[in-house]
């Protein structure tokens, strides 16, 4: 067995003002605003996971009182991949194997990339490109308008997380970094599929990639956080304490991620240490959703929880009656999750209290989007569905 796994945080200067003109929609300009590092997604788009590169899981805008069912888009098997939203479009990879294009509007397919395995990762669009890993070992780069494929790189293992993108600090060109179970960290030149660099940890890295204030993130199965500089080389070290599936939150200062031996931590950058941890007795597969004073994440244990923020003290927990690795998404005040209970749930974010839910009927693995008002989650029933206020 290699060394364990590997968190890596690569400083990225001019990241905040880039990366809002590079997380857009192929078939529309590039917004004025947008999720720079660690940010509120934009009400309009949720183009990565968890919505912006800091992976914080806030969105902007309000949710409905009651969100109606708007639509529902049908593949051939599961839809454990998260979807994500830019420019009036819907994309998300499938257990059948692809990678689809829907309208966010009426969800009427657009197109569809098949690949040779399933497509387990949240895809990424970024200047006009959707970027999604698939368990065949590639990623791909897709046109986001046509889904025609640009490029494609060959890792040795399975690709499970989101790609992020940060900006060269001696160039301002944009990157992509992708982790794979080969236990490497990619940086890849987004134009043309070239390997920049590859930075080799000791473990798989089963989530996706967090970037905020000028370095980036990710967490896999050595239970360690690594710091790595934009060259990919020398790294300093964060125990985590166990193996890490979850995406981290990055605001910055502060790592949030929760391990599979129950513990969501909170890691101090400047110290080098943990600030605090919360512990329970299930795994943490769930990524946390990080507002301006609250940390709100799931737990195998069939509980959603919200911490403090700085202490990590807990303020309330909100039951269901399955495992809840689905990550929640905080938008006006709420709070949207599925559960593989079935359902999806939308919570206060003040007490905890219920406010809605849907019975899809199988397990909820996705993570919501949310943009434009609506909630756009995937379920293991093979469905992508779409709720929000109807016309």
């Amino acid at each position: 067995m290699r060394r364990g796994l590997v968190i890596v945080v690569v400083l990225l200067a001019g990241l905040a003002v880039l990366v809002p003109a590079l997380l857009t929609n192929g078939s529309a300009p590039p917004p004025t605003s947008g999720p720079a590092a660690g940010a509120t997604a934009p009400a309009t788009d949720w183009p990565i996971f968890r919505g912006g590169t800091g992976m914080l899981g806030v969105a902007a805008g309000k949710l409905p009182e009651a969100p109606k069912l708007l639509w529902r888009f049908k593949t051939n098997a599961a839809v454990a991949s998260s979807p994500v939203v830019a420019g009036g479009r819907v994309y998300v990879g499938s257990m059948d194997a692809n990678a689809y294009c829907v309208d966010l509007a009426t969800g009427r397919k657009l197109w569809s990339y098949r690949t040779k395995d399933a497509v387990d990762a949240p895809p990424t669009v970024v200047g006009g490109s959707v970027y999604v890993g698939s368990s065949d070992s590639f990623l791909y780069a897709l046109d986001a308008a046509t889904g025609t494929l640009r490029w494609k790189v060959e890792t040795e293992d399975k690709i499970l997380g989101a790609a992020n993108t940060f900006a060269d600090p001696k160039t301002g060109k944009p990157r992509i970094v992708v982790g794979s179970y080969d236990y490497n960290l990619y940086c890849i030149d987004p134009e043309t599929g070239k390997v920049l660099w590859k930075y080799e940890s000791g473990n798989y890295i089963n989530g996706g990639i967090a970037v905020s204030g000028g370095r980036t993130v990710f967490g896999g199965c050595d239970a360690v956080i690594h710091v790595v500089p934009p060259d990919g080389k020398k790294a300093e070290q964060i125990n985590a304490g166990a193996y890490i599936a979850a995406t981290p939150a990055f605001d910055g200062k502060r790592v949030y991620v929760g391990n599979y031996e129950g513990a969501l931590v909170c890691a101090d950058l400047q110290t080098a240490k943990l600030a605090w941890t919360f512990q329970r007795d299930q795994p943490f597969v769930s990524s946390p959703a990080v507002t301006e004073d609250r940390v709100v994440a799931g737990c195998r244990d069939g509980s959603v929880y919200c911490l403090d923020r700085k202490t990590g003290q807990r303020l309330w927990a909100f039951r269901t009656k399955a495992e809840v690795d689905s990550s929640p998404v905080v938008c006006g005040g709420r709070i949207v999750f599925g559960s593989n209970d079935g359902r999806l749930y939308v919570v206060a974010l003040a007490d905890g209290k219920k406010l809605w839910s849907y019975e899809l009927g199988d397990a909820i693995a996705s993570s919501p989007a949310v943009a434009s008002g609506r909630i756009v989650i995937g379920c293991n029933d093979g469905s992508l569905y779409c709720f929000g206020s109807k016309p």
